[in-house]
Order: structure tokens, then sequence, then C-alpha cells
């Protein structure tokens, strides 16, 4: 310590990528922010996000008191005016209409919290409540479903081996802008230099120029929503030219003979006019992906949000494995956090959808959890079971789901809301109640999440940077106390109960009677930690502020696969009759112009825009045009233009660029700060569209619910 200053460390909490940081502390403020060069995965990187850790902790919108509306306009309140608001708003409904007219939404910041990974599901089972909607399905869900039908569980996820692969085909993924998704990467670009480096390759196919593209070894420009039909061309060209070799997975795997004659319908000249890739390169993938000593197929959000988004993931994965690399060094691998055990055997109980399914569109549940398509259906349609309160734990549904600008005006209509939440932006400004929980810097930190999908296996914990502030409430007080209201015990009572009895529970379950830890989500992950693969504890964690490296990824097959049989089944009746559905849209009519979303390395959904130098510069919410299409539609770079969907309309300013092909138009989504009623001061100096006024909610991926935000048709006009 120097004149006051002290250095601390830090996982950055602001993407998947759990990179370490280095933070300088005086006064009760960070003065500075880099990479930690000693973080056992990060090795120094950072991005513009981290860098800004401390203006975004600091900011001076971010709420730090709760606040309830009292006559159209939000009061700051004390904490218990705040629960007996909750109690008063909440319990007649419950009492009157019964659990599921309470919806509940789990936004994207909640996988980057303790108390998100822990209190969340609690909360949910004590609402009794089947209207559980998540950004997951605006995003991931396909992945999830496919894995679960392949493997059994939808947690097991496979990522790309960086590390160790010879070639890399990424469809639908932009690393350099996102740091990875679905592959918690830390320096993901540096890795793929690094395949480069040692002599191999990285391919990228996506209707976009973008940064990861332009750093490809080769870029391949795609139809949108057409990335089932090129990977199912390369599945043919494996069977067809007796290229398939599954290696050591061959006793493990069931179904390869029905793949194959699912196949025969997508021979690359079939498949080619619709994706707009040529037969001959489609047949070059499938020979590249067959000869590489070890190779790694990846496709991330561009073919999860689409129409046969599961599809595209399943087979995503079967080529993984027709290749041999599935759960090979180098290939794709499954990842093994220290708060997770290896299962004694393979084989389990499988994976299942349907369990129940929408109200008004009959859609079925996945992962325990509705399409957020829907949400409006059951908050705008009368009757038996109609959604009359809302909770939400963080996310901004009304610039992140399709359709938004109903959701908007759903959300007006409710008899209550509440939201745990720091910011009063597009979605909670709609609340009742506002309860927002204590900064990052005020809390410990530990990816339950991005460690299971981690590309070499490590273990990180951060102890909070400052003391609490006494005026604040942690976020496991607030979802605890939600808890006990839901659960009828009242506004009052003591949080410590349950606290206690959700970490007597664990060790029960555990057999871990020991426990360290000065919070409950510490507690609770120190019982995880000790009764983990690799029986490590909290203090092993806090005594290694850089993380501990836990060594490169190991195959798991057969451990962990969770089908009834303990195979990997590649053919399950779902995927079989979607392929089928798939066959039938070879004959579709393509539409004219589509709309696309994008990324950029600043902005991370819409929860950065209220960070000055993260928004700082020419603006990046444009409507990216192809010369073509521009001089066809008389539209003028730097000109407004008028967008129009299915779903509705918006005016957006035009930049005419080569980034985009032909026939493809592409708008970032995550803006749209011109709401009344919000207090994001920077972001409303720059408040951009809202693409999702254009999505639409009545188009989804049908296996998994998951929202088509790409590749809806669109209409531009000169404004």
């Amino acid at each position: 310590m120097v004149d006051g200053t002290r250095t601390a460390y830090r996982t950055c909490p602001l993407c998947e990528a759990a990179c370490g940081l280095e933070l300088t502390v005086a006064g009760g403020v960070i003065t500075g922010v880099r990479g930690d060069r000693e973080h056992v995965f990060s090795r120094g990187f950072i991005c513009p996000k981290g860098a800004t850790f401390g203006g975004l902790s600091g900011d001076p919108d971010r709420l730090r008191r709760p606040m309830v509306r009292r006559g159209g306009e939000h009061v700051e309140v004390s904490w218990d005016e705040a629960f007996a608001a909750v109690q008063d708003g909440l319990r007649p409904i419950i009492e009157t209409y019964g659990g599921p007219a309470v919806a509940a939404y789990l936004g994207n910041p909640n996988v980057h919290t303790m108390a998100g990974g822990l209190y969340v599901t609690p909360l949910l089972k004590a609402l009794g409540t089947r209207n559980v909607f998540s950004a997951s399905t605006v995003d991931q869900m396909p992945k999830h479903v496919s894995c679960g039908y392949l493997f059994g569980s939808p947690l097991a996820i496979p990522v790309p081996d960086l590390d160790r692969t010879d070639f890399l085909l990424m469809l639908g993924a932009n690393p350099w802008e996102s740091n990875g998704s679905l592959a918690t990467a830390a320096d993901f670009p540096g890795r793929l230099r690094a395949i480069q480096a040692r002599g191999g390759r990285f391919v990228v196919v996506d209707p976009r120029r973008t940064r990861t593209a332009e750093h490809a070894d080769e870029h391949l420009f795609i139809r949108p929503g057409t990335d089932a039909f090129l990977l199912f061309g390369i599945v043919h060209t494996l069977f067809a030219e007796g290229l398939v070799d599954l290696g050591r997975l061959m006793p493990y795997a069931q179904g390869v003979d029905d793949l194959e004659g699912l196949a025969r319908a997508f021979a690359p000249e079939r498949v080619s006019g619709v994706c707009d890739v040529p037969a001959g390169r489609i047949r070059g993938l499938a020979r590249e992906l067959a000869a590489a000593p070890t190779a790694a197929v990846y496709g991330r959000i561009g073919t999860c949000t689409v129409e046969f988004g599961t599809l595209t993931s399943w087979l995503v994965d079967v080529i993984n494995v027709l290749t041999g690399n599935l759960d090979r060094p180098g290939g794709v691998m499954f990842p093994l956090a220290a708060h997770l055990r290896p299962n004694a055997e393979p084989g389990g109980k499988g994976f299942t959808t349907g369990r129940w399914h929408s109200r008004v569109r009959g859609l079925p549940e996945v992962k325990g959890e509705l399409p957020v398509a829907t949400l409006a259906d059951e908050i705008e349609t009368p009757g038996d079971g109609q959604v009359r309160a809302f909770l939400t734990v963080a996310g901004n549904p009304v610039l992140s789901t399709p359709n938004s600008g109903r959701l908007d005006r759903a959300l007006a209509g409710l008899d209550f809301m509440v939201s745990v939440d720091p910011y009063l932006n597009e979605t909670t400004r709609h609340a009742d109640v506002i309860l927002p929980p204590l900064d990052a810097t005020q809390k410990g930190h530990y990816d339950f999440s991005f460690l299971a999908l981690a590309v070499r296996n490590f273990a990180s914990y951060s102890p909070p940077i400052f003391p609490a502030d006494p005026g604040g409430m942690d976020e496991c007080d607030i979802l605890a106390r939600l808890i006990l209201i839901v659960s009828g015990q009242g506004a009052s009572a003591d949080p410590a109960v349950l606290h206690d009895a959700m970490l007597a529970r664990a060790q029960q379950k555990s057999g871990q009677a020991e426990v360290s830890g000065d919070g409950p989500a510490e507690r609770l992950l120190d019982v995880a930690l000790r009764a983990g693969a690799y029986g490590l504890s909290l203090d092993d964690l806090v005594a290694a502020p850089h993380g501990v490296d836990l060594g490169p990824l190991q195959p798991r097959i057969p451990e962990v696969l969770r089908t009834p049989s303990g195979l990997i089944e590649l053919c399950a009746p779902p995927l079989v009759a979607e392929a089928a559905r798939l066959r039938a849209a070879l004959d579709r009519p393509r539409p004219g112009l589509v709309l696309i979303g994008r990324r950029h390395l600043r902005s991370n959904n819409s929860w950065m825009h209220n960070v000055p130098a993260l928004v700082k510069g020419r603006s990046r919410c444009t409507l990216q045009v192809h010369p073509a299409d521009a001089d066809r539609l008389s539209l003028a770079d730097g000109q407004p233009a008028a967008v129009t969907s299915r779903a509705g309309s918006l005016s957006a300013v035009v930049e005419v660029t080569d980034r985009v092909m032909p026939g493809v138009v592409s708008l970032p989504h995550g803006w749209g700060h011109d709401r009344p009623g919000v207090r994001l001061g920077v972001a409303a100096d720059r408040p951009g569209v809202n693409s999702n006024l254009l999505t639409d909610e009545l188009v989804i991926d049908p296996l998994s619910g998951n929202a088509v935000l790409n590749g809806i048709p669109v209409e531009i006009k000169p404004a």
C-alpha cells in the first residue's frame, strides 16, 4: 500500500469470459483497472468493458435504495416500506388467483451473480408458478435442447478446445466482439491467433464480415437462418465420401445409420441455392474437418436465434461426433467445474420437454420455462390463469424480447410488478417496487455458470472490494425476503432463517459438515466446493487471488451421458421430425430483405449503455445496408430509413457497407433508451432505436421456443 492505495483482484462480472482484473483502490473508490497478468486463465487480457468496471459500479444513475411508485412517480423508501409494499401487492393476488397469476422473468445478469445462481430457483419454487420466462429463450435455449437430446442433460454443453485444436469452424459467432458465449474463453481472440500461429486454421460462416471474420483464414457469407442446410450438406458429404470416423466414440453412439438416411436429402448441390454457399465449398469443409488432426465446430447466437435453431445446434455436435472430435483433446469437450461432481456412471432419466404448456398459445415448457415470445399473450389474454403480477430479476425484456413494443404496452396493464434491479430502465419503469442489490464491488463473486463452460478447467473466487453499504441490501437477502413473502411468512420474517435452512439442506445433500464463509452465498459455495470434483474449499480460493488452474479439459464420455441408454442418442424422435420440416423448407420461396442483429465489443445487451466510456464516439446504432441494396432502394448513407416488419416499424440511420451480404440488413440490439420515466442519463443522450420493435413474437424455433431474432423479413424505404 502506497499513499493509501491498495491492489485488489477481481473476476470481471460483465460478460462470459471470466477475465481477471487488477484494481487500484484509493479513498474508497477504484482509481485504476487493468488485466491481471498473473491470472491463471486470462493472463492479463482485458477488454473495454472490463476496463470500465469502476465506472459501472460508480454509475450515479445506479439505484442504491428501494423505490416505490406513488402517484405515477418512483420515490425512494426504506427497505421495510418496500417489502411491505411487495407484501401488499403480491399476496392478495396469490391468495385470490394462485401462484400462476404471477409470472417471473430472469434476465441475463442473473448468471453473473452468486445470488442468481443460488436463490432464484428457491424463489420460483416458492412462487409455485409455471409462468417462468428468461433471457435463455432469446439467446441460447436451442443449444440446451439439442444437448439434452444428444447427451441426456441440457447442461452438458461441449465447448471447443481452443488451445489444442488444429481447425475451427465457427458459425454465427463473433468472439472478437462478444468475447465468446457458451464457451468461457478469456482472450478468445488471442486463442484464435494461437491456432494460426501453430499452423492451424479457423473459418467463419456469417452473413456479416465481422471483426472475427476479418481475422479468419476464410470467411463465408451465408443467407441468415440457413445454417442447418449448410451443416446437413456437410453431414451428407461425410457419409457419401466415406469420411465418417467416430474413433473412440463408436461404442457410445447410437443412430448413426438413421442419421445417414436423414442426410440423403441434403446434398451440397441441393442446399447450396438455399444457403448461398457454393456446393464445392460445402464439400471442402467436410473434407477439411475429416482430415484435420483435430477439429471443432462451434456455433453461437446466430445459429440459435433462427427458425431451425435447435436443429442447427444439434448438427454442430453431430459433425463433431461423426469426425471423432467430440470429447477429444483439440475437438469439443465437456468442462468440469470445481463446484460440480462427475456422475458415478453413465445413464439417467434423459431429457424431455412439454411437461406443461402455455395457456394461450399452447407452447411447450422447455427446461422449466416457457418461451418469452408468449409472455405478452399471458398478460393480455383474460381468463383463468391470466398473469396479473410480474417479477423481474435483472434483465430488460422491453428491449430484448420479440415485438417488445407489445410487451411494453402489456406491462402497463399489470395489477402489480416488482423488480430486483439496480436501474430504473425501460422495463422497471413499470414496476410498483424496485429492489436494488449491492453493486459488484461490495459482494463476493464466483461464476457458477461460466466455470462449467470454460475451455480450460479453473476456479476463482473474488471477495468484496469494499464493505457493504450500510443502507443497502445484499441480493441474497433481497431474494430471501421475497421467498418469505410469497410463501406466506410475511415481509418482516428474518432472512437468516431461510439462509440457515438452505445451508442445512446443502450440507445434508453433500455430506459436508465443515463450512466456512462470511455470507450465505459464500457458505453455500464452500459446501459445493468441498463436495466437488477437486476437493477444494472457499479458503483455498481466497488464498489464490489469481485463481486455481485445474488443467486442460479431460475426456468425460461415457460418465457425462445422462440419456436413458447411457449413449449419445444421435436421432431423438423430435429431431428426426424437425429434419423432415427442414427438408420441406428446401423449396420455400426466399424473402427479399431480411434483418439480422449485431454485437459490439463495448456493449453487452442494454446494460452497458449508461457508461460514458462505452458509448463515446460515433453512433453504433445504424442500419447496415449493402451498396447494391442501397442503390436499388434509393437509400443514402447517413440518412434515415423507414423499416417495417409484420410486428412493427421504426426509423434508423443508414450505414452503407459491404460488410453485410446483399439482401441482408443489420441493426444492433439493446438500444431504444427514449422511453419516459427512465433514469439513464448517459443512455438517454444516445438512445438509438429498439431493433426488437421489428422482431416477431409469433415466429419461434418450435423445439426450444427460442425467439427468431435473425432473418426477419423487412421492407425498407427512405424515411
